[in-house]
């Protein structure tokens, strides 16, 4: 196929590092990293968690999913819904803390990006 842009090249340069990114990283996607992100969402995290938790980071920042103070000690998970980040839809919550919030993000990230359902 060729390619006509550079635009276009770096479409298909980004297409297959993602690819590689997740056939490497999909082995790491087991129930004791999953569980282990959910024990600690911060902090310090094994090694292959820490690879997951990169990767998923470096995903640009319209759709990303993140969390948000809703008052009344109530987390919610909510989407960037703009190119500058300034909007958020809430997608799901509320989540009694924090840390329920962040771990709702990671397994809806692994949901989107690896196809993984984590219950």
């Amino acid at each position: 196929m060729p390619i006509f842009s550079p635009e276009a090249l770096d479409d298909v340069v980004d297409a297959r590092h993602h690819e590689r990114m997740r056939e490497s990283l999909r082995p790491l996607l087991t129930p004791e990293l999953i569980s282990e992100h959910a024990r600690q969402p911060f902090g310090q995290h094994s090694d292959a968690l820490q690879r997951v938790l990169n990767y998923l980071g470096r995903f640009p920042v319209p759709g990303k999913l993140i969390c948000e103070y809703g008052g009344d000690e109530n987390w919610f998970v909510c989407r960037l819904v703009d190119d500058a980040g300034l909007r958020a839809a809430r997608v799901a919550g509320p989540f009694p803390t924090e840390a329920a919030a962040i771990d709702a993000v990671f397994r809806q990230r692994l949901h989107e990006i690896f196809g993984v359902a984590t219950g």
